[in-house]
């Protein structure tokens, strides 16, 4: 392979399938897990620095011929830093010691030789390996956000968002810094280790075998700190995700922070999140640290031992040692304890980089959702839903029980009921955003777990009260609804939620920027962008959450009447936060402690003066308790 070609390879992003390349699982239950709960089960992780390593050289291992290419030119760099000190420890005996300079200029010649060609060497061995490093960082951070995309509802109720994207950033950076300098640094020591050993024992084994004395205590010592260092660096990467993911919930919510004035209390928090990665960070690059001193104190004894052991026996022409042999021994034992060395200078960006890993592989091991063997998939719905004896819990505690109800295709239903009776579970359920532990969801007659999620939900329209929208323009938010929609239907969506007129008048109209969370327009004109997002998804099944509670009356007028539009022809499905809004629903569901107490239209259940009634009844009717 040419230089030229290696330089142009190109570094295409491959995907592993960490499912196939497990060794082996853990079974799960498949039962959800409660937000506070613990951890599900999942499987083998990367539970040691050997694991991680293992992980990160497959993906290094997709690029065998460049990382070849790459491994001559460490042995051409590692055997070309032999040729220097021997060069020079030949000029000294044959030459400076003799005063016979006829040939001197030629040796002089081929050590500039040497060294142009181990800076050329080196230079090019770094320039591919940075290249190779980036293009598996890339391919690391691209399969660690693709297996977020695809885990569960469940696994972000229980993490914090902070410290997974610390994962995705600051563990990735770390494995970035050590695959652009570390690996070349050590494979390049560690050739050079063998050829330097080679050439002593060749020279002088006695030489050597001095030289050798202070390995042991190398050893020793790094082993030693090791110990203690990586459990520091374990600990520093994980309470640097709680910082990370204290910070991000808490400018998040600034708005609340500053509406309770809890300012103080939330620097407090901070502070204490701090002094846990100031503490866990100054014992791991404390321990890191003592690493080169004690490797340089033992490099300084090894060059004294040898000068005064190499000097003796050269006074006395002893062993056959020259003082020439005694500068290449000198020069040589640096470079023998470069591994060392090396790994000690390395030894805080590798430990770091390792328990990223772990963090990272961690994540990627997480079982993702899935769909069923032989899963259906879904073109088009009626709209005709079925729950049948579901039960189903976060934790111990059960949170629907035997529920039951049917919801024919353009029927509304809404659920009423209070706080935690089960009504926001009911659509999570009805979305497979978790699994049923009983009992049986079905759609069109289909059991929901046969078919296809992705394209279920894709039949699935969900206004929700709190509406989310990304950072981008108002024609982008409303075109996620469907991707590959025109600009006038997207326009023609806008007009039907009675979201074109406010658009209208804004300076930029469709073209206006958005900041996270649709910061710079009011809480309705974001609910209308949600529902023109909704209506131009034209999906067969809605799921409102209504969130009119806290909008003026006009805009609470222009909403309903873009839902009543939306819902026309439709199975919707309606969490009711006030009761007048449902009252034209065909069906309502009064859910209590997760189980259905009453189910009937708004006069049934009125008649039947259950707790339907009362709600209606009472002073604060337009509030579900």
């Amino acid at each position: 392979m040419s230089l030229l070609k290696v330089l142009k390879e190109p570094f295409h992003y491959k995907k592993i399938d960490w499912r196939n390349y497990r060794s082996t699982s853990v079974k799960s239950d498949n039962k959800p897990v409660h937000p506070h709960a613990a951890r599900a089960g999942k499987a083998q992780k990367a539970r040691d620095w050997k694991e991680a390593t293992r992980r990160i050289l497959a993906y290094l291992g997709r690029r065998k011929p460049v990382l070849a290419f790459v491994m001559v030119l460490v042995v051409a760099s590692s055997l070309l830093t032999l040729v220097g000190p021997f060069l020079i420890g030949y000029s000294i005996d044959n030459y400076l010691l003799t005063m016979q300079f006829d040939g001197l200029g030629s040796v002089l010649l081929l050590l500039l030789a040497s060294y142009i060609a181990l800076s050329l060497a080196t230079f090019f061995q770094n320039f591919i390996m940075v290249r190779v490093a980036q293009a598996t960082v890339f391919e690391i951070r691209s399969d660690l956000f693709s297996q977020i995309q695809r885990l569960p509802i469940g696994f972000f109720d229980k993490r914090q968002h902070g410290d997974i994207m610390s994962r995705v950033t600051n563990d990735i950076e770390n494995i970035s810094a050590t695959l652009n300098s570390s690996i070349v640094q050590i494979l390049s020591s560690l050739v050079t280790f063998v050829g330097i050993l080679a050439v002593m024992l060749y020279l002088s084994p006695v030489l050597t075998g001095i030289t050798m004395l202070v390995i042991p205590l190398m050893f020793y010592g790094l082993r030693w700190i090791t110990r203690r260092t990586q459990v520091f660096f374990k600990e520093q990467q994980r309470t640097l995700g709680r910082l990370n993911g204290y910070s991000e919930e808490t400018i998040a919510g600034q708005q609340m922070v500053k509406t309770f004035s809890r300012e103080e209390p939330v620097i407090e928090g901070f502070n204490e999140r701090n002094e846990a990665l100031r503490e866990a960070g100054f014992w791991a690059q404390t321990y890191s640290g003592f690493i080169p001193k004690v490797m340089n104190v033992l490099n300084n004894l090894s060059f004294a031992v040898i000068a005064f052991v190499g000097g003796v026996f050269a006074i006395n022409q002893t062993a056959g040692i020259t003082v020439g042999m005694i500068v290449i021994f000198v020069e040589y034992s640096r470079q023998f304890t470069r591994p060392l060395n090396d790994l000690a200078n390395q030894f805080n960006t590798l430990l770091s980089a390792l328990a990223g890993a772990e963090r990272v592989f961690d994540i990627m091991d997480e079982h993702p959702e899935e769909d069923g063997v032989n899963a259906l998939p879904v073109k088009s719905l009626e709209g005709h839903v079925a729950f049948k004896r579901v039960g189903f819990s976060y934790g111990e505690t059960p949170t629907l029980q035997n529920v039951s109800f049917e919801a024919k295709p353009g029927e509304t239903v809404a659920f009423v009921g209070p706080t935690g009776a089960g009504k926001t579970t009911i659509i999570n359920l009805l979305t497979g955003f978790y699994p049923l532990n009983s009992g049986v969801i079905e759609v069109d007659g289909y059991d929901i777990t046969i078919l296809k999620k992705e394209e279920l939900r894709q039949q699935l329209g969900v206004v929700l009260q709190d509406s989310f929208l990304f950072q981008g323009t108002i024609m982008e938010n409303i075109r996620y609804g469907r991707l590959n929609a025109t600009n006038d239907e997207v326009i023609e969506a806008a007009k039907l939620a009675n979201a074109h007129g406010f658009i209208s008048y804004l300076p930029k109209g469709y073209k206006t920027s958005l900041t996270q969370d649709g910061g710079g327009i009011s809480q309705g004109q974001k609910q209308l962008i949600s529902i023109a997002r909704a209506i131009l998804a034209d999906p067969a099944i809605l799921i409102l959450d209504e969130a009119t509670s806290s909008i003026d009356t006009v805009t609470e007028m222009k909403i309903q009447e873009a839902l009543k539009r939306l819902m026309a022809g439709r199975t919707s499905f309606v969490i009711a936060h006030r009761l007048n809004t449902i009252e034209a629903a065909d069906k309502i569901i009064v859910l209590q402690e997760g189980t259905i107490t009453e189910k009937g239209s708004h006069e049934e259940l009125m008649n039947e003066r259950g707790f339907y009634y009362e709600l209606q009844t009472s002073k604060n009717m337009d509030t579900i308790l």
